[in-house]
Protein backbone atom coordinates (compact mmCIF):
# COMPACT_ATOMS: atom_id res chain seq x y z
CA UNK A 1 0.00 0.00 0.00
CA UNK A 2 1.00 3.40 -0.72
CA UNK A 3 2.68 5.70 2.20
CA UNK A 4 1.15 8.18 3.01
CA UNK A 5 -2.44 7.50 1.80
CA UNK A 6 -3.29 9.77 -1.24
CA UNK A 7 -4.99 12.74 -0.12
CA UNK A 8 -9.20 12.58 -0.57
CA UNK A 9 -8.93 15.69 -2.28
CA UNK A 10 -6.73 13.94 -4.92
CA UNK A 11 -8.91 10.99 -5.21
CA UNK A 12 -12.03 12.84 -5.43
CA UNK A 13 -10.92 15.10 -8.25
CA UNK A 14 -9.64 11.68 -9.89
CA UNK A 15 -13.02 10.02 -9.63
CA UNK A 16 -14.84 13.52 -11.20
CA UNK A 17 -12.26 13.47 -14.27
CA UNK A 18 -11.89 9.93 -15.06
CA UNK A 19 -14.94 8.53 -13.72
CA UNK A 20 -15.60 5.02 -11.30
CA UNK A 21 -14.21 2.46 -13.71
CA UNK A 22 -10.79 4.21 -14.60
CA UNK A 23 -10.52 6.37 -11.14
CA UNK A 24 -10.86 3.29 -9.59
CA UNK A 25 -7.88 1.63 -11.84
CA UNK A 26 -5.34 4.82 -12.16
CA UNK A 27 -5.74 4.87 -7.96
CA UNK A 28 -4.63 1.35 -7.87
CA UNK A 29 -1.84 1.71 -10.27
CA UNK A 30 -0.27 3.74 -7.06
CA UNK A 31 0.29 -0.18 -5.35
CA UNK A 32 2.29 -1.10 -8.17
CA UNK A 33 5.97 -0.54 -8.66
CA UNK A 34 7.62 2.37 -9.93
CA UNK A 35 8.90 2.30 -13.49
CA UNK A 36 12.72 2.88 -14.36
CA UNK A 37 13.91 3.98 -17.82
CA UNK A 38 16.78 5.69 -19.21
CA UNK A 39 17.98 7.08 -23.04
CA UNK A 40 20.87 6.20 -24.88
CA UNK A 41 22.93 9.02 -25.82
CA UNK A 42 22.57 8.97 -29.37
CA UNK A 43 25.62 11.86 -29.85
CA UNK A 44 27.88 9.12 -28.02
CA UNK A 45 25.68 5.85 -28.91
CA UNK A 46 24.45 4.88 -32.48
CA UNK A 47 20.96 3.21 -31.81
CA UNK A 48 22.16 0.35 -34.33
CA UNK A 49 25.77 -0.12 -32.67
CA UNK A 50 27.71 -2.98 -31.22
CA UNK A 51 27.85 -0.48 -27.98
CA UNK A 52 23.70 0.06 -27.69
CA UNK A 53 23.71 -3.87 -28.17
CA UNK A 54 26.02 -4.72 -25.47
CA UNK A 55 24.16 -1.64 -23.07
CA UNK A 56 20.75 -3.40 -23.80
CA UNK A 57 22.06 -6.65 -23.14
CA UNK A 58 23.71 -5.45 -20.04
CA UNK A 59 20.87 -3.61 -18.49
CA UNK A 60 18.24 -6.03 -19.92
CA UNK A 61 16.65 -2.76 -21.68
CA UNK A 62 13.34 -3.02 -23.30
CA UNK A 63 11.60 -0.44 -25.37
CA UNK A 64 9.87 2.60 -24.62
CA UNK A 65 7.06 2.99 -27.39
CA UNK A 66 6.82 6.74 -27.36
CA UNK A 67 10.52 7.14 -27.71
CA UNK A 68 12.62 5.66 -30.29
CA UNK A 69 16.01 6.05 -27.77
CA UNK A 70 14.38 5.16 -24.47
CA UNK A 71 14.48 2.10 -22.75
CA UNK A 72 13.09 0.58 -19.56
CA UNK A 73 15.09 -1.25 -17.34
CA UNK A 74 14.85 -3.66 -14.14
CA UNK A 75 15.66 -1.43 -10.45
CA UNK A 76 18.07 -4.23 -9.66
CA UNK A 77 20.09 -3.46 -13.42
CA UNK A 78 21.30 0.14 -11.82
CA UNK A 79 22.85 1.49 -14.63
CA UNK A 80 23.40 4.69 -12.70
CA UNK A 81 26.27 2.90 -10.71
CA UNK A 82 27.46 1.83 -14.26
CA UNK A 83 30.80 3.07 -15.36
CA UNK A 84 29.00 3.79 -18.53
CA UNK A 85 26.84 6.20 -17.20
CA UNK A 86 29.88 8.56 -15.90
CA UNK A 87 31.00 8.10 -19.89
CA UNK A 88 27.68 9.42 -20.56
CA UNK A 89 26.65 7.10 -22.62
CA UNK A 90 23.15 7.10 -21.48
CA UNK A 91 20.65 9.16 -18.96
CA UNK A 92 18.65 7.70 -16.32
CA UNK A 93 14.97 9.79 -17.28
CA UNK A 94 11.42 8.28 -16.27
CA UNK A 95 9.50 7.28 -19.54
CA UNK A 96 6.73 9.19 -19.33
CA UNK A 97 8.73 12.42 -19.26
CA UNK A 98 10.61 11.18 -22.74
CA UNK A 99 7.09 11.77 -24.70
CA UNK A 100 7.50 15.58 -24.32
CA UNK A 101 10.19 16.12 -26.66
CA UNK A 102 9.40 13.41 -28.65
CA UNK A 103 6.00 15.46 -29.55
CA UNK A 104 8.17 18.60 -30.15
CA UNK A 105 10.14 16.93 -32.55
CA UNK A 106 13.51 19.37 -32.48
CA UNK A 107 15.00 19.60 -35.26
CA UNK A 108 18.99 19.55 -36.40
CA UNK A 109 19.48 23.14 -36.76
CA UNK A 110 16.89 24.37 -34.96
CA UNK A 111 16.99 27.55 -32.34
CA UNK A 112 16.10 26.23 -28.90
CA UNK A 113 15.18 26.71 -25.08
CA UNK A 114 14.27 24.84 -22.72
CA UNK A 115 13.38 27.20 -20.20
CA UNK A 116 12.86 25.39 -17.24
CA UNK A 117 15.37 22.76 -17.63
CA UNK A 118 16.67 21.22 -14.37
CA UNK A 119 18.08 18.17 -13.80
CA UNK A 120 18.42 17.75 -17.72
CA UNK A 121 16.32 14.91 -19.14
CA UNK A 122 14.69 17.66 -21.73
CA UNK A 123 17.74 19.33 -22.39
CA UNK A 124 19.65 16.12 -23.09
CA UNK A 125 16.81 14.56 -25.39
CA UNK A 126 16.72 17.67 -26.88
CA UNK A 127 20.25 18.05 -27.27
CA UNK A 128 20.47 14.65 -29.25
CA UNK A 129 17.96 15.53 -31.48
CA UNK A 130 19.87 18.56 -32.86
CA UNK A 131 22.56 15.92 -33.06
CA UNK A 132 25.11 18.86 -32.88
CA UNK A 133 23.77 21.76 -34.96
CA UNK A 134 21.92 24.38 -34.09
CA UNK A 135 21.82 26.19 -30.78
CA UNK A 136 20.37 25.17 -27.16
CA UNK A 137 19.57 27.66 -24.11
CA UNK A 138 18.50 25.75 -21.33
CA UNK A 139 17.63 27.39 -18.05
CA UNK A 140 16.98 26.84 -14.77
CA UNK A 141 16.38 29.67 -12.36
CA UNK A 142 17.86 28.07 -9.09
CA UNK A 143 21.93 28.15 -8.46
CA UNK A 144 21.98 24.55 -7.32
CA UNK A 145 19.85 22.68 -10.20
CA UNK A 146 21.36 24.84 -12.27
CA UNK A 147 24.87 23.65 -11.52
CA UNK A 148 23.28 20.04 -11.63
CA UNK A 149 22.01 20.82 -15.51
CA UNK A 150 25.49 21.97 -16.53
CA UNK A 151 26.94 19.04 -14.67
CA UNK A 152 24.68 16.68 -17.14
CA UNK A 153 25.30 18.85 -20.64
CA UNK A 154 28.75 18.13 -19.54
CA UNK A 155 29.11 14.56 -18.89
CA UNK A 156 26.75 13.53 -22.03
CA UNK A 157 29.47 15.51 -24.39
CA UNK A 158 27.11 18.36 -25.52
CA UNK A 159 29.14 20.84 -27.60
CA UNK A 160 25.90 23.06 -28.97
CA UNK A 161 24.03 24.34 -25.51
CA UNK A 162 24.43 27.37 -23.37
CA UNK A 163 23.04 26.96 -19.87
CA UNK A 164 21.75 30.16 -17.97
CA UNK A 165 20.47 31.10 -14.62
CA UNK A 166 17.70 33.34 -15.08
CA UNK A 167 14.12 34.16 -14.88
CA UNK A 168 12.09 34.09 -16.99
CA UNK A 169 10.91 37.27 -17.34
CA UNK A 170 14.79 38.10 -17.73
CA UNK A 171 15.18 36.20 -21.50
CA UNK A 172 11.94 37.33 -22.90
CA UNK A 173 13.19 40.78 -22.26
CA UNK A 174 16.32 39.73 -24.06
CA UNK A 175 15.39 37.18 -26.86
CA UNK A 176 11.54 38.07 -28.14
CA UNK A 177 10.44 36.36 -30.96
CA UNK A 178 13.58 34.26 -31.21
CA UNK A 179 13.49 29.93 -30.92
CA UNK A 180 12.23 27.63 -33.44
CA UNK A 181 11.58 25.45 -30.52
CA UNK A 182 10.85 26.19 -26.96
CA UNK A 183 9.98 23.47 -24.32
CA UNK A 184 8.60 24.26 -21.12
CA UNK A 185 8.73 21.57 -18.39
CA UNK A 186 6.35 23.86 -16.07
CA UNK A 187 7.26 23.38 -12.56
CA UNK A 188 3.83 21.74 -11.25
CA UNK A 189 1.98 19.60 -8.22
CA UNK A 190 3.82 16.79 -8.90
CA UNK A 191 0.75 14.17 -8.93
CA UNK A 192 3.00 12.03 -11.19
CA UNK A 193 5.50 11.67 -8.42
CA UNK A 194 3.29 10.11 -6.18
CA UNK A 195 4.79 6.78 -6.46
CA UNK A 196 8.29 7.49 -5.85
CA UNK A 197 8.50 9.87 -3.97
CA UNK A 198 6.42 10.08 -0.77
CA UNK A 199 7.30 13.97 0.09
CA UNK A 200 5.23 14.72 -3.00
CA UNK A 201 1.83 13.31 -1.76
CA UNK A 202 2.39 15.17 1.53
CA UNK A 203 3.00 18.49 0.01
CA UNK A 204 0.08 18.02 -2.42
CA UNK A 205 -3.21 20.35 -1.64
CA UNK A 206 -5.85 22.01 -3.71
CA UNK A 207 -4.29 25.25 -2.97
CA UNK A 208 -0.53 24.15 -4.39
CA UNK A 209 -2.21 23.14 -7.34
CA UNK A 210 -3.77 26.59 -7.80
CA UNK A 211 -0.70 28.43 -7.16
CA UNK A 212 1.03 25.74 -9.53
CA UNK A 213 -1.43 27.02 -12.39
CA UNK A 214 -0.73 30.76 -11.49
CA UNK A 215 2.84 30.26 -12.01
CA UNK A 216 2.64 28.36 -15.05
CA UNK A 217 0.58 30.91 -16.53
CA UNK A 218 3.25 33.65 -15.97
CA UNK A 219 5.75 31.51 -17.24
CA UNK A 220 3.64 30.68 -20.53
CA UNK A 221 3.41 34.46 -21.04
CA UNK A 222 7.48 34.82 -21.24
CA UNK A 223 7.35 30.97 -23.20
CA UNK A 224 4.99 33.04 -25.79
CA UNK A 225 6.99 36.09 -26.21
CA UNK A 226 10.22 34.09 -27.14
CA UNK A 227 8.34 31.87 -30.01
CA UNK A 228 8.72 33.05 -33.56
CA UNK A 229 6.22 33.01 -35.77
CA UNK A 230 6.20 29.77 -37.49
CA UNK A 231 7.66 28.09 -33.93
CA UNK A 232 6.89 25.07 -31.65
CA UNK A 233 6.19 25.18 -28.18
CA UNK A 234 5.44 22.35 -25.95
CA UNK A 235 4.46 22.21 -22.54
CA UNK A 236 4.18 19.44 -20.48
CA UNK A 237 3.33 18.94 -16.57
CA UNK A 238 4.16 15.60 -14.42
CA UNK A 239 0.52 15.89 -12.88
CA UNK A 240 -2.81 14.70 -14.03
CA UNK A 241 -5.38 17.30 -13.20
CA UNK A 242 -7.19 19.50 -15.87
CA UNK A 243 -6.33 22.96 -14.14
CA UNK A 244 -2.23 22.64 -14.73
CA UNK A 245 -3.14 20.85 -17.90
CA UNK A 246 -6.26 20.74 -20.03
CA UNK A 247 -7.61 24.38 -18.86
CA UNK A 248 -4.20 26.21 -18.50
CA UNK A 249 -3.78 25.62 -22.26
CA UNK A 250 -7.36 26.50 -22.97
CA UNK A 251 -7.30 29.43 -21.19
CA UNK A 252 -4.13 30.32 -22.97
CA UNK A 253 -5.36 29.91 -26.39
CA UNK A 254 -8.49 32.22 -25.55
CA UNK A 255 -5.52 34.96 -24.57
CA UNK A 256 -3.35 34.33 -27.18
CA UNK A 257 -5.24 34.68 -31.06
CA UNK A 258 -1.49 33.77 -32.63
CA UNK A 259 -1.35 30.15 -31.24
CA UNK A 260 -2.97 26.85 -32.33
CA UNK A 261 -2.87 23.75 -30.52
CA UNK A 262 -1.36 21.23 -32.25
CA UNK A 263 -1.64 18.17 -30.24
CA UNK A 264 -2.15 16.73 -26.69
CA UNK A 265 -0.64 13.66 -25.63
CA UNK A 266 -0.91 11.78 -22.12
CA UNK A 267 0.61 8.79 -20.64
CA UNK A 268 -1.20 7.41 -17.73
CA UNK A 269 0.66 5.18 -15.44
CA UNK A 270 -3.04 2.76 -15.28
CA UNK A 271 -2.82 2.85 -19.19
CA UNK A 272 0.83 2.72 -19.78
CA UNK A 273 4.17 1.90 -18.75
CA UNK A 274 5.14 5.21 -17.10
CA UNK A 275 4.26 7.33 -13.68
CA UNK A 276 2.60 9.73 -15.89
CA UNK A 277 3.06 13.09 -18.03
CA UNK A 278 0.93 15.27 -19.97
CA UNK A 279 2.14 17.80 -23.15
CA UNK A 280 0.35 19.72 -25.08
CA UNK A 281 1.69 20.89 -28.97
CA UNK A 282 0.93 23.86 -29.52
CA UNK A 283 2.34 26.71 -33.10
CA UNK A 284 2.75 30.43 -33.26
CA UNK A 285 0.88 31.02 -36.47
CA UNK A 286 2.32 33.77 -38.97
CA UNK A 287 0.65 36.26 -40.94
CA UNK A 288 0.68 36.41 -44.81
CA UNK A 289 3.41 39.29 -44.41
CA UNK A 290 5.38 37.29 -41.91
CA UNK A 291 4.94 33.91 -43.95
CA UNK A 292 6.64 35.34 -47.06
CA UNK A 293 9.26 37.22 -44.94
CA UNK A 294 9.97 33.89 -43.81
CA UNK A 295 10.03 32.19 -46.77
CA UNK A 296 12.41 34.58 -48.00
CA UNK A 297 14.24 34.00 -44.88
CA UNK A 298 14.73 30.78 -45.50
CA UNK A 299 16.07 30.83 -48.96
CA UNK A 300 18.67 33.58 -47.93
CA UNK A 301 19.95 30.90 -44.95
CA UNK A 302 19.85 27.96 -46.98
CA UNK A 303 22.38 29.28 -49.57
CA UNK A 304 24.63 30.38 -46.92
CA UNK A 305 24.52 27.09 -45.39
CA UNK A 306 25.04 25.38 -48.90
CA UNK A 307 27.77 28.09 -49.30
CA UNK A 308 29.63 27.21 -45.85
CA UNK A 309 29.72 23.89 -47.43
CA UNK A 310 31.03 23.58 -50.23
CA UNK A 311 33.96 26.25 -49.19
CA UNK A 312 34.49 25.01 -45.57
CA UNK A 313 33.76 27.85 -42.50
CA UNK A 314 36.24 29.76 -40.65
CA UNK A 315 36.12 30.64 -37.02
CA UNK A 316 34.57 33.29 -36.12
CA UNK A 317 36.82 36.37 -35.91
CA UNK A 318 37.71 37.61 -32.29
CA UNK A 319 37.24 41.38 -31.82
CA UNK A 320 41.01 42.88 -30.81
CA UNK A 321 39.90 46.21 -29.51
CA UNK A 322 40.56 45.99 -26.20
CA UNK A 323 42.12 44.76 -23.09
CA UNK A 324 39.47 41.90 -23.54
CA UNK A 325 39.55 41.14 -26.89
CA UNK A 326 43.29 40.90 -26.69
CA UNK A 327 43.13 38.22 -23.55
CA UNK A 328 40.41 36.48 -25.86
CA UNK A 329 42.57 36.01 -28.82
CA UNK A 330 45.42 34.86 -26.97
CA UNK A 331 44.11 32.26 -24.92
CA UNK A 332 42.35 30.75 -28.62
CA UNK A 333 45.74 30.86 -30.05
CA UNK A 334 47.09 28.80 -26.94
CA UNK A 335 44.29 26.42 -27.46
CA UNK A 336 44.89 25.79 -30.72
CA UNK A 337 48.65 25.69 -30.10
CA UNK A 338 47.84 23.03 -27.71
CA UNK A 339 45.12 21.20 -29.80
CA UNK A 340 47.69 20.91 -32.58
CA UNK A 341 50.38 18.91 -30.17
CA UNK A 342 48.03 16.90 -27.96
CA UNK A 343 45.21 16.16 -30.08
CA UNK A 344 46.47 16.03 -33.74
CA UNK A 345 43.08 14.35 -34.86
CA UNK A 346 40.85 17.13 -34.01
CA UNK A 347 40.27 19.63 -36.84
CA UNK A 348 40.07 23.21 -36.86
CA UNK A 349 36.70 22.84 -38.57
CA UNK A 350 35.47 21.49 -35.25
CA UNK A 351 35.04 24.96 -33.49
CA UNK A 352 34.39 26.97 -36.55
CA UNK A 353 30.81 28.03 -35.81
CA UNK A 354 31.13 29.29 -32.48
CA UNK A 355 32.69 32.24 -30.86
CA UNK A 356 35.25 32.26 -28.51
CA UNK A 357 34.76 34.01 -24.68
CA UNK A 358 36.81 33.95 -22.52
CA UNK A 359 35.57 34.29 -18.56
CA UNK A 360 38.67 34.92 -16.19
CA UNK A 361 41.05 31.79 -17.32
CA UNK A 362 38.50 29.40 -18.70
CA UNK A 363 37.76 29.59 -22.37
CA UNK A 364 34.47 28.70 -23.55
CA UNK A 365 33.41 28.42 -27.39
CA UNK A 366 30.00 29.69 -28.08
CA UNK A 367 27.83 27.93 -29.84
CA UNK A 368 25.29 29.59 -32.58
CA UNK A 369 22.91 28.43 -34.87
CA UNK A 370 21.40 30.32 -38.24
CA UNK A 371 19.25 31.97 -36.85
CA UNK A 372 20.54 33.33 -33.18
CA UNK A 373 24.26 34.31 -33.18
CA UNK A 374 25.14 35.17 -29.36
CA UNK A 375 28.37 37.48 -29.12
CA UNK A 376 29.57 38.20 -25.61
CA UNK A 377 27.26 41.56 -25.21
CA UNK A 378 24.35 38.99 -25.77
CA UNK A 379 25.03 37.73 -22.83
CA UNK A 380 26.31 40.57 -20.15
CA UNK A 381 23.93 40.49 -17.07
CA UNK A 382 23.14 36.61 -17.46
CA UNK A 383 24.48 34.14 -15.27
CA UNK A 384 25.91 31.55 -17.08
CA UNK A 385 26.65 28.18 -14.99
CA UNK A 386 27.92 27.19 -19.08
CA UNK A 387 28.54 29.18 -21.74
CA UNK A 388 28.77 26.64 -24.41
CA UNK A 389 31.51 23.88 -24.23
CA UNK A 390 34.58 24.58 -21.91
CA UNK A 391 38.02 24.39 -23.72
CA UNK A 392 39.78 24.29 -20.78
CA UNK A 393 41.69 27.39 -19.00
CA UNK A 394 44.75 29.44 -19.66
CA UNK A 395 47.15 29.50 -17.00
CA UNK A 396 50.57 31.98 -17.02
CA UNK A 397 50.23 31.30 -20.93
CA UNK A 398 49.32 27.51 -20.65
CA UNK A 399 46.79 26.02 -21.62
CA UNK A 400 44.69 23.61 -19.59
CA UNK A 401 41.90 21.15 -21.42
CA UNK A 402 38.59 20.87 -19.48
CA UNK A 403 36.91 18.05 -18.57
CA UNK A 404 34.12 19.35 -20.72
CA UNK A 405 36.36 18.67 -23.56
CA UNK A 406 37.18 15.71 -22.90
CA UNK A 407 33.59 14.44 -22.63
CA UNK A 408 32.52 16.32 -25.80
CA UNK A 409 35.31 14.27 -27.68
CA UNK A 410 35.30 10.98 -29.83
CA UNK A 411 37.87 8.43 -29.57
CA UNK A 412 38.89 9.10 -33.18
CA UNK A 413 39.19 12.83 -32.26
CA UNK A 414 41.35 12.28 -29.46
CA UNK A 415 43.42 9.71 -31.65
CA UNK A 416 46.41 8.80 -31.18
CA UNK A 417 46.62 10.12 -27.58
CA UNK A 418 43.64 7.95 -26.13
CA UNK A 419 44.27 5.66 -23.07
CA UNK A 420 41.22 2.99 -23.16
CA UNK A 421 40.53 0.66 -20.41
CA UNK A 422 39.36 -2.42 -21.02
CA UNK A 423 35.33 -2.86 -19.21
CA UNK A 424 36.27 -5.13 -16.57
CA UNK A 425 39.70 -3.54 -15.36
CA UNK A 426 40.00 -2.10 -12.03
CA UNK A 427 41.99 0.25 -13.62
CA UNK A 428 38.38 1.95 -14.47
CA UNK A 429 37.25 2.39 -10.87
CA UNK A 430 40.91 3.71 -9.75
CA UNK A 431 40.62 6.14 -12.18
CA UNK A 432 36.61 7.01 -11.04
CA UNK A 433 37.97 7.25 -7.60
CA UNK A 434 41.06 9.96 -9.29
CA UNK A 435 43.97 7.94 -8.60
CA UNK A 436 46.87 7.54 -10.57
CA UNK A 437 47.34 5.06 -13.11
CA UNK A 438 50.48 2.98 -14.08
CA UNK A 439 51.36 3.39 -17.74
CA UNK A 440 53.69 2.61 -19.90
CA UNK A 441 57.44 4.74 -19.76
CA UNK A 442 57.25 5.91 -23.17
CA UNK A 443 53.79 7.63 -22.62
CA UNK A 444 54.47 10.89 -22.76
CA UNK A 445 51.65 14.52 -22.37
CA UNK A 446 48.04 14.42 -22.26
CA UNK A 447 45.65 12.09 -22.93
CA UNK A 448 41.81 10.72 -22.92
CA UNK A 449 41.24 7.96 -20.55
CA UNK A 450 38.17 5.99 -22.12
CA UNK A 451 36.30 2.94 -21.23
CA UNK A 452 35.44 0.09 -24.12
CA UNK A 453 31.78 -0.83 -24.68
CA UNK A 454 31.53 -2.77 -27.72
CA UNK A 455 33.69 -1.95 -30.60
CA UNK A 456 34.52 1.77 -29.50
CA UNK A 457 35.45 3.71 -26.62
CA UNK A 458 34.46 6.84 -24.85
CA UNK A 459 35.90 8.99 -22.48
CA UNK A 460 35.52 9.19 -18.93
CA UNK A 461 38.26 12.33 -18.49
CA UNK A 462 42.15 13.40 -18.85
CA UNK A 463 45.08 12.10 -17.40
CA UNK A 464 48.86 13.70 -18.18
CA UNK A 465 51.57 10.82 -18.57
CA UNK A 466 54.91 10.71 -17.44
CA UNK A 467 57.58 9.22 -15.96
CA UNK A 468 55.30 5.78 -16.33
CA UNK A 469 52.49 7.10 -14.41
CA UNK A 470 49.39 8.86 -16.06
CA UNK A 471 48.07 11.34 -13.82
CA UNK A 472 44.77 11.89 -13.06
CA UNK A 473 42.55 15.03 -13.76
CA UNK A 474 39.77 14.02 -13.30
CA UNK A 475 37.64 17.04 -11.26
CA UNK A 476 37.45 16.18 -7.86
CA UNK A 477 33.60 17.42 -7.63
CA UNK A 478 33.29 13.85 -10.11
CA UNK A 479 35.35 11.33 -8.22
CA UNK A 480 33.89 8.35 -6.02
CA UNK A 481 34.97 8.63 -2.63
CA UNK A 482 35.43 7.13 0.60
CA UNK A 483 34.07 3.01 0.34
CA UNK A 484 31.74 3.82 -3.24
CA UNK A 485 32.53 1.86 -5.90
CA UNK A 486 30.95 1.25 -9.10
CA UNK A 487 28.89 -1.67 -9.95
CA UNK A 488 30.83 -4.70 -11.58
CA UNK A 489 31.22 -4.57 -15.04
Amino acid sequence: MIHPPLPEAFKEAVQSMLGPASAKAFLDSYNDSRTYGLRLNTLKVAPESKAARKLTELFDLHEVPWCSDGYYYEEMTRPGRHPYHAAGLYYIQEPSAMSAVELLDPRPGDTVLDLAAAPGGKTTQIAAKLAGQGLLISNEIHPQRAKILAENVERLGIRNTIVTQAAPQALSARFPLAFDRIMLDAPCSGEGMFRKDPEAIAEWSPASVELCAARQWDILQDAVAMLKPGGRLAYSTCTFNRRENEETIARLLAEHSCLRLLAEKRVWPHLEQGEGHYVALLERTRTADEQKAADSHGSAQEGKRTQGRSKGRRPRQIREDGPAGRNTAAAWESFHAWAAEELPAFQSEQTASGTPLLFGEALYLLPASVSLSLSPEHLIGLKLPRAGLHLGDVRKGRFQPAHALAMALSAQEAAPRLWTLDEGSPAVTSFLHGETLEVPPDLRGWHLVAIACGDNSYPLGWGKASGGQLKNHLPKGLRLTGASSWAKL
